[in-house]
């Protein structure tokens, strides 16, 4: 039997399969296009991680916020999510940023004395999502009401330490863009022409 409500299960599906979608947005290019209107679909990042029981590559889209220069995301779904338990495993973590890509450490920052300030940073950073899956408005919520409502969060600081570059990061098939707009002009000129 799972310890996992099936609201929360059914939450945890829907995310994992809307989060291949923007793997591949970030990987064409997109990525830095998710993030133009940050009010309306949020700030969001991705997180390569390795799997602590795998030891496979991981990626996984995130809200996140920048405060003081450090990167703040957090596990809505509380100490069992995979990918946070994966950090806590190992904390070497590459980010993809809309302005850049970068290896860092990943850490708990879950009992800081200003957790409910950076929490509250983050749920803005979320755009939509705060308001349509947690059902928080974090410009009006209280402090007292924050804390109870996301007592089970845990909140993740990634500290970068160098950029990255090179094949495997955003962007890397940025190339198909021009591929397809060729093509498509060359049918464009080689269909029939009405008379």
């Amino acid at each position: 039997m799972s310890t996992v409500p099936a609201q929360q299960e059914g939450m945890r599906q829907v995310f994992k399969r809307f989060n291949k979608v923007m793997i591949m947005m970030w990987r064409v290019g997109l990525g830095p296009l998710l993030n133009i209107w940050p009010q309306g679909f949020g700030q969001i990042m991705v997180l390569t991680h390795v799997g602590r029981k795998s030891g496979q590559v991981r990626q996984t889209p995130v809200n996140y916020a920048e405060i003081d220069g450090e990167i703040y995301c957090m596990a809505a779904f509380g100490p069992r999510s995979h990918w946070y338990l994966n950090i806590m495993s190992n904390p070497a973590v590459e980010v993809w940023l809309p302005d850049g890509w970068w290896i860092g450490i990943g850490e708990d920052a879950s009992s800081e004395a200003d957790r409910l300030d950076i929490i509250r940073e983050i749920l803005i950073a979320s755009g939509f999502a705060a308001y349509a899956f947690a059902d928080i408005n974090p410009n009006t919520i209280s402090d007292e009401q924050l804390e109870a409502e996301t007592a089970d969060y845990r909140l993740l600081r990634v500290r970068r330490t160098e950029a990255r570059t090179g094949p495997g990061g955003p962007g890397e098939y940025r190339w198909i863009w021009p591929l397809t707009t060729m093509i498509l002009l060359v049918m464009l000129w080689m269909r029939p022409r009405r008379r």
